[in-house]
């Protein structure tokens, strides 16, 4: 048998590769394309996909290419476990973006989302914060305790991650190349303390950082204060980046965004993010006069 490994803080798990044996995954699917990207991968490779999609974020799709599908809401921790458990699934994977707003900042949020015990039993456990990393690490305890191990999805379908490099046909100008180098720092700094991925900048000033709106929304809100366009989005994972989960992700409606938001440049970290749909994301950007580039992190944090 051959075997995919998987790495992570929690340790060394292995993904099944071949069809003598089947051993099911786990996805966890929310919202945009990479859950299908890995599903079909899984399929492709003879691992049985067994998919707990979160309601209003997962795309209907991903039940016509999984073994095993269920729909389930964020606030249900203990059934998804179940769904998990009674297919055999000893490993899973967190695919697609969790819209967090969407659930902590919902007033009367205890009776309106109507959570499990396990949920609520994580909720009010213990945790210095409410960050991203500080929240999702809290949700892999919870399913490692009940034997099933988190593994990263792109150790299964690494190519989709971006190569160093131009994306497009169009080449940044030294003037958007500067407001590359004076965003990437602030980004880095940015996902260090776990805030966002992205920061947009024009003439090396700070239009917008995003938080716990989203990237695309940070983008709409750079727009709406640059009204002279040709700004720049520079995107990176964070330094401390766990790729089982919240990894980067750019394709086709992030180039769409930027151009309706009046911007030019889209500037990402080469090898630790994820790109849908490369060709179509590719003819987008040349449409629409974006460029795309992806460069890597060099020492000190440009």
């Amino acid at each position: 048998m051959s075997a995919l490994p998987v790495s992570g803080t929690s340790g060394h798990v292995e993904i099944p590769r071949s069809e003598s044996h089947r051993e099911p995954v786990g996805l966890l699917a929310g919202w945009g394309q990479f859950p299908v990207a890995f599903a079909r991968k899984a399929g492709e490779m003879g691992i049985p996909v067994i998919t707990v999609a979160l309601r209003d974020s997962a795309t209907e799709e991903l039940r016509t290419i999984s073994d095993a599908f269920y729909w389930t809401s964020i606030t249900r921790m203990g059934a998804m476990i179940r769904h998990f458990k009674r297919h055999g699934v000893k490993t899973m994977v967190m695919a697609g973006k969790v819209h967090k707003h969407r659930i902590m900042h919902q007033p009367w949020k205890l009776f309106t989302l109507f959570p499990d015990w396990t949920t609520i039993r994580f909720w009010y456990g213990r945790r210095q914060d409410n960050k991203d990393d500080t929240l999702l690490l809290a949700v892999i305890r919870v399913f490692e305790r009940e034997g099933i191990k988190v593994g990263s999805a792109l150790d299964l379908c690494p190519e989709l991650l971006i190569t160093e490099g131009v994306f497009t046909r169009r080449k940044p100008t030294s003037a958007e190349l500067a407001d590359v180098e004076f965003g990437w720092r602030l980004a880095i700094e940015m996902g260090r303390l776990d805030v966002g991925q992205s920061v947009m900048v024009k003439e090396r000033s700070v239009l917008a950082v995003e938080a716990v709106e989203g990237t695309d929304q940070a983008i709409l809100r750079a727009g709406s204060l640059c009204k002279a366009g040709g700004f720049t989005v520079v995107k990176v994972a964070k330094p401390q980046q766990d790729m089982r989960f919240d990894v980067p992700t750019i394709g086709v409606n992030t180039v769409e965004n930027i151009h309706q938001a009046g911007g030019r440049v889209l500037a990402v970290e080469a090898g630790r993010t994820i790109l849908l749909d490369p060709e179509a994301t590719r003819a987008a950007a040349d449409r629409l006069g974006i460029t795309i580039l992806a460069k890597v992190t060099q020492p000190g944090g440009n």
